[in-house]
Parts: structure tokens; sequence; C-alpha cells
């Protein structure tokens, strides 16, 4: 009987041992969740993501950014989705995406207290034409015409007896919007200002469909970024000025715009030191290889 009872305290108290184990377990889980979310130890680092939507022209250099921020901070992944710059603005806007980027001035509609603007960079708008093409250069009244559609052959520019074929961007393009404001070419309507690039122009999504539009078409002109230009096609000058990066940045070429990011001011502290890099040597070095630093 004796030995029995002895059995029986013997179970509890290894009963009573283990439940005291357990909370003693738990009790410090839930401390060192405490020191992760206090500061006061150290935990393990969480992969943070950053969001980046809007223009195609900024997305070229922000892939460049974010694969050499990911060699610095291996825990921050930053996803680049280059969809138009009126659509980088609308998901700043509405907090689908850390940072909206932007290829042209914003609009007064667009503006709002709860973003921030940082101008990352600047950029030339080049007239490109097809390499076969012999006129190099147009006023910018010319530019304007052929895109108008009121000058439709070649030979009135000084070229071949040859249609004009113009590509344009989307709607919602920021570099289609900074061209067209440069250029004159809006026109009000209603009291609202609209394109006045011609209907019967060719429509091409992004800088590279664009380029390889006019490459591919003898008699066509078109604009895109000056980071976009290769030998496939031919860049020509506007009022006898070329676009390069001297010339952007010394203000003779005139169709230039800023390359800007959209932040919240709220933003996550990830998307602030992100920001901080581009803005840093290291960053505006990346951006200059096709663009113009702010620096």
């Amino acid at each position: 009987m004796k030995n029995k009872l002895f059995r029986i305290l013997g179970i509890t108290v290894l009963g009573m041992a283990m439940l005291t184990g357990c909370a003693s377990g738990a009790g410090n889980a839930a401390a060192n969740a405490g020191n992760a979310a206090d500061g006061s130890a150290p935990a393990k680092t969480e992969s943070s993501k950053i969001v980046a939507v809007g223009s195609t022209t900024v997305a070229v250099p922000m892939e460049e950014l974010a694969n050499k921020y990911k060699e610095i901070e291996p825990n921050v992944v930053v996803e680049v989705q280059g969809v138009g710059s009126s659509a980088g603005v609308k998901a700043a806007a509405d907090g689908t995406a850390d940072i909206g980027m932007v290829s042209r001035e914003l609009k007064d509609s667009e503006q709002s207290d709860d973003l921030e603007v940082t101008t990352i960079a600047y950029d030339g708008i080049a007239i490109v034409v097809n390499p076969a093409n012999g006129v190099e250069n147009l006023t910018s009244e010319q530019v304007k015409g052929i895109f108008e559609g009121t000058i439709t052959n070649w030979s009135e520019v000084g070229g071949a007896d040859a249609d004009i074929i113009v590509v344009t961007r989307e709607d919602g393009s920021g570099t289609r919007s900074a061209f067209e404001e440069i250029l004159g070419l809006q026109q009000e309507i209603d009291g609202k200002k609209v394109s006045s690039i011609s209907q019967g122009a060719l429509v091409a999504e992004g800088n590279g469909t664009i380029k390889a539009t006019v490459a591919s078409k003898e008699g066509s002109i078109g604009f895109v970024s000056l980071g976009f230009i290769d030998d496939t096609v031919k860049a020509i000058s506007v009022n006898d000025v070329m676009p390069t990066v001297e010339t952007v940045k010394n203000g003779e070429y005139s169709v230039s715009r800023p390359l800007l990011v959209i932040t919240h001011k709220d933003g996550t502290q990830t998307t602030k030191d992100f920001l901080e890099f581009i803005l840093g040597d290291e960053g505006q070095e990346i951006v200059s290889e096709k663009y113009i630093s702010v620096k």
C-alpha cells in the first residue's frame, strides 16, 4: 500500500515539474518576443519588401539600384514594376506601392500633403528617327507640326519625299506628358488640357517599344528617354542642339524633365533608408550611368 502511495506521489511531482517547465518556456518565449519588439535584445531579421511602381524611364535605374542595394542589405527586396507615371502616382497615393516612380512634374490634381516628392535625376527626351533618315535637325516648331499632323512628309523639313510615320507613347506615360508640355502639344477643351498629338499616330507602350518601332520603320519618328538611345535609332538635334548629358545639364537642350520618386510621409524606415541610398554617392553613380545625377 505504501509503495503504491509513493508511486502516485512521484507521478504527481513529475507532472508538476513538467507543467512548471512548460510555463517557464512560454514565459521565456513571451519575454523574447517582447525584447525583439522593444529592441532590447537581438532578434532574427525578417525579409523586408519595397514595392516601386510607375515610370518605365525611372524603372531602368531603379532595377540597378535595387540589385546593388540587395548586396548591401540582403534582407531587403525591392520589387520594380514599370507601368507608367500616372499609375505610379496613384499607387503611391493609395498605398499599394511604397514608391511611385514618375518621369514628369506632378499635376496640381496629384499634389498631396501626405506625399513627399524627391528628384533623383534629370533626363533629356530625345527625338529619334530611323538610321536611314537623312534629317539631322528639326526646330521645336517642326517637331510640334510633325506630331500634330500638320507636317506629313519628310520633304517638308529637308528630307526625302516620304510619308512621316509618327510614333507616340500611351496615355499616362510620364515621358509623353513631359514631351507634350514642353513642346506645347496640348489644347484646351471645356477648360481641360488634352493632347494635340495626331489621332493617326502609332501608340507604343514603353520606351523600348517606341525604339523598336522607329528602328523597324524607315519613315518613322518618335521620342525616347535619353537613356534608351543606341545604334538602332538616330537621335536628331532640336534647334541645333543634340540631346546629351552635358546639354541637358547646362540647359541648352530644352526637351528635358526631372525623374521623381513619390513616397508617403509616414512610410516605412526601410523605404526611407533605400531612398537615402539612392541619393547617396553610390546610388547617384548608378543613376548617372544612363541619366543625369542631381549632385
